[in-house]
């Protein structure tokens, strides 16, 4: 990833953001994408390797893992991630837009060029609408994940061994997580 491109990026979308929109940008890159990209991905990145079941039946093995683990950490932060960003880039996106078609009606107008827009990255109209929808769109992702989160790990421990009787499994199996 080009570093340089990203704080262009960024800068863009906090130019036409008010302060919270600032600042819950700002918290959404620092302690959800670097903690993720740091250290996330080491620590929980293929547990399923290390889970080992004292069996040798075939495919017993990946259906105690999906039982126990219905989904994996690591992707389902990349999804909150991803769902999170995204809005804002929608925003920058519609500013971007308005730029063009201002920029489009001042070359088809030359001399009688009237502004349609005083100042297109100040949020009014439709820009405001945009805005608005990607506040209220990443509130609503942070607590639907927050909702999956509780629901998913309610109880999150995790012991040393536990006891698998699914199908294709023969019996009632120990398994052994890598990382309890």
């Amino acid at each position: 990833m080009n570093w340089g491109a990203f704080e262009k990026l960024l800068s863009g979308i906090n130019q036409y953001s008010t302060a919270f929109g600032r600042i819950w940008l700002s918290l959404v890159f620092i302690f959800r994408l670097l903690v993720y990209l740091v250290a996330a991905e080491r620590v929980w990145s293929d547990d399923q390797k290390d889970f080992d079941c004292n069996t040798r039946q075939p495919g017993c093995a990946n259906v105690c893992y999906d039982h126990f683990f219905p989904i994996s950490h690591i992707r389902l932060w990349a999804l909150q991630l991803i769902l999170v960003t995204c809005p804002s880039l929608l925003v920058l996106m519609h500013v971007a837009y308005r730029e063009a078609k201002e920029q489009r009606l001042r070359e088809a107008s030359g001399d009688n060029y009237r502004c349609i827009y005083p100042n297109p990255g100040k949020k009014r109209g439709g820009l405001w609408w945009t805005y608005l929808f990607s506040l209220i769109f990443k509130a609503g992702v942070d607590v639907v994940f927050l909702y999956i989160f509780y629901r998913f790990y309610r109880n999150y421990t995790l012991p040393w061994v536990v006891k698998c009787e699914l199908p294709p499994c023969p019996n009632v199996v120990d398994c052994f997580i890598s990382r309890p």
